[in-house]
């Protein structure tokens, strides 16, 4: 490992970035975890047509690789206008016409935003846990907002960095039931193995 001062020096980096422009960064979910995702969906045989929500689409990637991997029907939203504004970036430099992006906050989502048949999160829940301002709250009106946009028996695959399984499947106990767990990257630290990153796929009852 690293010392620990240059952890620091490339998480400053990194939170510098994401206040910048919403973007929270390779250090955090990388390629694997994008790859993951794909590879449930490609394996579920999920319907290229199936409308996919990105829960805080940040700079848009994985739409873009989503898309790559014939998905026709992807929503990215994130509060931050910056994000949104980069993906639209991103979107039109990969030329790809259809990703729909929006400013939205998840946990006061618009009318529009529902009926949705995956949803999908990968650190947004974290960011929303880590509020300093009521973040139990903050936690329940997620899980509210994610009835109210995902279908029954519609698919949420979620990664964290902060919960364990244990903890996400009881945050998600009320309308949700896990349906796997995906495997992550393993790490040792003083002699325990754990998991850095928690991969789940709910479906919604």
């Amino acid at each position: 490992f690293p010392p620990a001062s240059s952890w620091d020096a490339a998480y400053e980096r990194e939170l510098q970035t994401f206040e910048d422009i919403g973007d929270a960064g390779e250090i955090w979910f990388g390629e694997e975890s994008m790859v993951r995702i794909i590879r449930w969906l490609e394996k579920q045989k999920v319907p290229l047509d199936s409308s996919v929500l990105d829960i805080g689409t940040g700079n848009g990637v994985l739409l873009i690789e989503l898309a790559k991997s014939g998905y026709m029907n992807l929503t990215g939203i994130d509060y931050s206008p910056s994000a949104i504004q980069l993906s639209e970036k991103l979107r039109e430099k990969e030329g790809m016409s259809n990703i729909k992006l929006k400013v939205e906050d998840f946990l006061a989502p618009s009318a529009e935003l529902s009926g949705f048949e995956i949803c999908i999160d990968k650190g947004t829940f974290d960011a929303i846990s880590l509020n300093p301002d009521n973040a139990v709250g903050k936690r329940k009106e997620y899980v509210r907002s994610l009835c109210s946009v995902l279908k029954p028996e519609g698919f949420f695959l979620i990664t964290s960095c902060n919960w364990t399984k244990e903890e996400l499947l009881n945050e998600f106990r009320e309308g949700f039931e896990i349906l796997e767990e995906l495997p992550t990257p393993k790490f040792c630290f003083g002699g325990r193995i754990g998991n850095s990153v928690t991969a789940l796929v709910f479906q919604r009852k």
